[in-house]
């Protein structure tokens, strides 16, 4: 079974949230969840798509991930929203972690043409005005969500604190996107007849594009305000 998936495999397969659910199911899902941020290198994974795809399975990734039925839709994706909240809570203690570990290095490091002094500073004043509110958005955001809880080590933010926003977040962030997933296929199934698992490529391209605009926003924004003090 491994040597099919190895042949059929191609690199573009990871950004594929249907890749994960058929050939790894429940527990693929949940490592991505954690590798996400958990992982230095778990930038590029998918995120929102997964959830939200995971969502519309949860039924058969229960019962076939954990040999188990509750006999209720709603409990099965509950199962689904506890685990993953789980992985994605573990996951960014990690990066914190890594961060807090990693931290103490870079505050005795010399400036350079990439690294400043000030900049990590200045992360870290935002930090103890924003850090709770940028853990819970982080989750929502990808890439941010990477490196957030990385950072928030780094800057030695509060743990008490970061631990508690790292829980909202992610009981915030799985239950939506999870819920979201699940509730939409009912409602398009009962009242259109409109199957979303046979148009998840547009449905994934649209979660991506919708979870990047604050980013693409915020560089643009960034760009003029430098052209304006430039000029």
């Amino acid at each position: 079974m491994l040597d099919l998936i190895l042949l059929d495999f191609h690199f573009t397969d990871l950004l594929q949230p249907q890749w994960y659910i058929q050939n790894g199911g429940l527990w693929f899902v949940l490592f991505v969840v954690f590798a996400e941020t958990g992982l230095f290198a778990g930038f590029f994974l998918p995120g929102d798509s997964l959830l939200f795809v995971t969502g519309i399975y949860s039924n058969d990734m229960v019962k076939q991930g954990l040999k188990f039925d509750t006999g209720s839709d709603f409990f099965n994706m509950m199962i689904v929203v506890l685990l993953v909240t789980v992985a994605g809570i573990i996951g960014n203690y990690v990066g914190y972690w890594f961060g807090r570990k990693s931290g103490p290095a870079l505050y005795n490091r010399k400036d350079t043409f990439l690294f400043k002094q000030k900049y990590l500073q200045q992360a870290r004043d935002f930090y103890e005005k924003n850090g709770g509110f940028t853990i819970v958005v982080a989750r929502f955001v990808p890439f941010v969500r990477t490196f957030a809880p990385i950072v928030a080590g780094i800057v030695q933010m509060d743990y008490k604190r970061f631990a508690y926003y790292n829980v909202v977040g992610c009981v915030a962030w799985s239950f939506s996107m999870i819920a979201a997933g699940h509730y939409l296929q009912k409602l398009f199934m009962s009242q259109f007849n409109f199957d979303l698992t046979k148009h998840l490529e547009i449905i994934v391209l649209g979660i991506v594009l919708v979870s990047t605009l604050p980013i693409i926003f915020k560089l643009l924004k960034n760009r003029q305000e430098e052209k304006k003090k430039g000029s």
